[in-house]
C-alpha cells in the first residue's frame, strides 16, 4: 500500500509533440499549381469537344495570319501560255523492259575472219566452246580445228544444244538424249511453245538450255608406246623415227612461245585439249623440257608441221601448226633450246602454237604442268 495519496503525488505534464516541416523551393511550388492548372484546363476543353462536337483548334483564330487583300482562288492563277518558258524537271523516257545483262534472244550468224579461234568466238559471245562446237556439227564435224576463214557459223543465245526437230520426234526423248527436263524446252522464251498443247513442227530449229552431249573430237594424233622403255611413244608419220637413249626430262615444263602465258585463239577446254600459245611468224618455238625428238615434220589432222618430244619420264609433248624446223628425229634436246618457228601450218586460222602435253598417253591441261 502506497504511503502516498493519490492527490498528494505529483501532477505529470504532457509531452510536447515535435513536428518536422520540409520548407520546398518557391519555384517548384509554383511549377506544381501550374502544371495542375494546364491539366484541368487541358481535361475541361477535351470534354467540351467530345460533348459538343467542335475542334479543340475552333476556339484558334488563323485568319490574322493570312495575307492583306483578297484570298487568291483557282479562277485568280495564270492561264498557260504556249510562247512563255516554263521551269521543268527533265528524264528520259523509258517504255521498253529491261532485260538481264547477259541475255541474247536468237541464234547470231558469225562469219569467221583471220586470226579467229572458236574459243574467242565463244569468248565474244558469253556461251561455252562447246555450244557454238555442236551446234555447227555440219561445217566443223566436231573438231574446232577445221575452223577456216569464210565459215559461216550459228552462236546460239545461251549454253546447251541447238537442236532440229526430227519426224518422229517427242519432247520426253530429246529432253532425256540432252539430259534436261521437259519444262527447260518448253519454258525457254525463244522456242516460242505453247505450254497447253506442244506442237513443233519438223526441221523446226529449238534451243535446249543446258543441254550437252559427247563431243566426237578426231583431232588426236595417235601415239603408241615404244618398245625400248615403258614410256618412250612414237608418231607414225614421215617425220617419225624409233631413238634410243637421250636426254630425260624434270618433270618441270616452261612456256613454249616468246610471250609467257598468252594465249592467241583456243584455251584448253573439252574440244581443244591443248593451248594455242601466242606468237607470230617466225618467231622461235622452244623445248618445254628436256628429251628426245620421236617426230619432226608435216603430219595430216589438221596439225601442219610438227614436233614431238618424249620426255621418257612418263611425258610427252607436241608443238604444232609450224613455219620450219630446228631440229631433227632422234635429236637429244635441253629445255628451252629452239626447235622450230612460229607458223600457221595445217589447220590454222592465223600464227600461233599448238602446245599439248600428254601423261603416259592421255592428254592433260598443259596449265598443270607448266612453271
Amino acid at each position: 500500500m502506497s504511503i502516498f495519496n493519490k492527490a498528494d503525488q505529483p501532477e505529470e505534464k504532457p509531452r510536447e509533440k515535435t513536428e518536422t516541416r520540409k520548407n520546398y523551393p518557391v519555384w517548384l511550388v509554383a511549377a506544381t499549381w501550374v502544371i495542375s492548372g494546364l491539366m484541368i484546363a487541358l481535361t475541361g476543353f477535351s470534354l467540351y469537344q467530345y460533348f459538343s462536337g467542335k475542334s479543340l483548334f475552333s476556339f484558334l483564330n488563323f485568319s490574322s495570319l493570312r495575307p492583306s487583300g483578297e484570298a487568291q482562288t483557282v479562277s485568280s492563277l495564270p492561264n498557260y501560255s504556249p510562247d512563255k518558258t516554263y521551269a521543268a524537271v527533265e528524264r528520259s523516257a523509258n517504255p521498253d523492259t529491261v532485260l538481264p545483262t547477259g541475255t541474247r534472244s536468237g541464234v547470231v550468224e558469225y562469219k569467221v575472219s583471220s586470226g579467229d579461234s572458236l574459243f574467242g568466238i565463244a569468248e565474244k559471245y558469253e556461251v561455252d566452246p562447246e555450244t557454238i562446237l555442236w551446234a555447227n556439227y555440219d561445217v566443223l564435224q566436231d573438231d574446232p580445228h577445221l575452223i577456216s576463214v569464210g565459215d559461216e557459223l550459228k552462236i546460239p543465245p545461251t549454253n546447251g544444244i541447238l537442236y532440229e526437230w526430227q519426224t518422229y520426234d517427242t519432247l520426253d526423248q530429246v529432253a532425256a538424249k540432252y539430259h534436261v527436263s521437259v519444262d527447260d524446252i518448253l519454258l525457254y522464251p525463244d522456242n516460242d511453245l505453247d505450254i497447253t498443247n506442244p506442237v513443233i513442227e519438223p526441221g523446226a530449229t529449238i534451243m535446249i538450255p543446258g543441254g550437252y552431249r559427247e563431243t566426237q573430237a578426231t583431232w588426236v594424233v595417235a601415239v603408241t608406246a615404244g618398245t625400248n622403255s615403258g614410256v618412250t611413244a612414237q608418231i607414225v608419220g614421215p617425220g617419225s623415227c624409233t631413238p634410243s637413249g637421250g636426254y630425260v626430262g624434270s618433270y618441270s615444263f616452261v612456256w613454249p612461245a616468246p610471250y609467257y602465258g598468252q594465249v592467241s585463239g583456243n584455251d584448253y577446254w573439252s574440244g581443244h585439249q591443248a593451248i594455242d600459245a601466242m606468237c607470230y611468224e617466225g618467231d622461235s618455238i622452244f623445248a618445254s623440257d628436256s628429251g628426245v625428238v620421236i617426230y619432226a615434220g608435216a603430219i595430216g589432222g589438221g596439225y601442219g608441221n610438227l614436233v614431238a618430244i618424249d620426255h621418257q619420264d612418263g611425258y610427252l609433248t607436241i608443238y604444232a601448226h609450224l613455219s620450219g624446223f630446228a631440229v631433227s628425229c632422234g635429236q637429244s634436246v635441253t629445255q628451252g633450246q629452239v626447235i622450230g618457228y612460229c607458223g600457221s601450218t595445217g589447220n590454222s586460222t592465223g600464227p600461233h602454237l599448238h602446245f599439248e602435253v600428254r601423261q603416259n598417253g592421255g592428254m592433260i591441261n598443259p596449265w598443270h604442268v607448266l612453271q
